[in-house]
């Protein structure tokens, strides 16, 4: 007991350190998503679907080839319509990757298990020199 109140810096920089590496598991994860090539092999060979939860508009200036609209604020709604089976692997898409993680948040609520979210969105995309179809 002496250690630790004579060494209470040290005690106090080795339990911030293991707070921050255990940050990530905390908060549901790394919360970065997968990687675009993850994405593709989820895609290729889950049959995942990609699902774009941008805006109509963002929609039509670009998004993954075969991916479905579904706005953010309608994702609770319109989910169980377009993607019946549960089991189903889930791709969320976005511009940036922010939206995309809270539409995985909602469809884990609405028992899409598999859900995961692109990590940097359309920009990481498109940064990969993957295809990019527009409406």
């Amino acid at each position: 007991m002496d250690f630790l109140l004579q060494n209470w810096m040290l005690v106090a920089v080795a339990v911030g350190s293991a707070a921050m590496l255990m940050w990530p598991a905390f908060s549901g994860g790394a919360g970065a998503g997968v990687s675009p090539t993850e994405a593709v092999q989820l895609i290729n060979r889950d049959k995942a679907a990609v699902i774009d939860v941008c805006t109509p508009q963002e929609f039509a200036q670009g998004h993954v080839t075969g991916a479905r609209n579904i706005p953010l604020d309608a994702l609770e709604q319109q989910l169980p319509q377009a993607v019946k089976n549960k089991a189903t692997p889930l791709v969320f898409v976005c511009a940036s990757g922010v939206r995309s993680r809270r539409a995985v948040a909602i469809a884990k609520k609405l028992g899409y298990e598999r859900a995961v979210s692109l990590a940097g969105g359309m920009a990481a995309w498109r940064s990969a020199s993957l295809p990019v179809q527009k409406a």
